[in-house]
């Protein structure tokens, strides 16, 4: 299933989130950036509150673009070992890149956590909001993508109450793939869907 962009991925991906509608107890946690657009037409169509929920990536010394894990609300780290041991990262460098990035914290006790993205490749992300959602005692966590791979599905499906995922491709490859506008997410573009959604 390819989808035309983020919002539409998002309107399908609701559709599979239904039992979750008009509930008290429901908050949409969206991971930015991609998360926003596809996190935003789930809330509307669920009629849930709406937060953007920062899990940042932990950049390797010298080379920002490379991932050598992340870092979620409550100091909650998941390290990318293969990164960190072929680089020989020192444990000081990566909690001096942990204090730079750690995120605000949210509370979520005993609700009902959607965490939402535009997919899951090798999930490091989704596995550090995981972990640090659990931190925060909610009643069920659930995993909520229209796109995944499905090596990566079955592992979350171990560390969340419930995965969602409206298309699990053979050959999966890559998020971007499975979309027909997969353009990078501005600041100014999540302003806009979060004032939107406030509205």
């Amino acid at each position: 299933m390819i989808f035309r962009d983020r919002s539409s991925a998002g309107q399908q991906l609701a559709r599979q989130l239904s039992a979750y509608a008009n509930r008290d107890d429901v908050i949409v946690l969206a991971l930015p950036r991609g998360g926003v657009p596809v996190a935003c037409e789930v809330a509307v169509a669920l009629h849930a509150p709406l937060q953007v929920y920062v899990v940042r990536k932990l950049r390797t010394p010298g080379q920002p673009e490379l991932a050598m894990g992340a870092i979620a609300p409550g100091g909650v780290r998941v390290l990318n070992q293969e990164v960190v041991d072929a680089l020989r990262i020192a444990g000081e460098e990566i909690d001096r890149e942990a204090a730079v990035q750690q995120p605000a914290r949210i509370d979520a006790k005993n609700a009902t956590v959607l965490l939402v993205d535009d997919g899951l490749a090798t999930g490091s992300t989704m596995r550090a909001a995981i972990a640090a959602i659990r931190q925060l005692e909610p009643a069920r966590v659930v995993v909520a993508v229209p796109v995944g791979a499905s090596d990566t599905c079955r592992e979350l499906e171990r560390l969340a109450d419930e995965v969602v995922c409206a298309s699990i491709p053979e050959e999966f490859s890559s998020v971007g793939r499975w979309y027909l506008d997969f353009h990078q997410v501005s600041d100014d573009e999540i302003r806009e869907l979060l004032a939107r959604h406030a509205r």
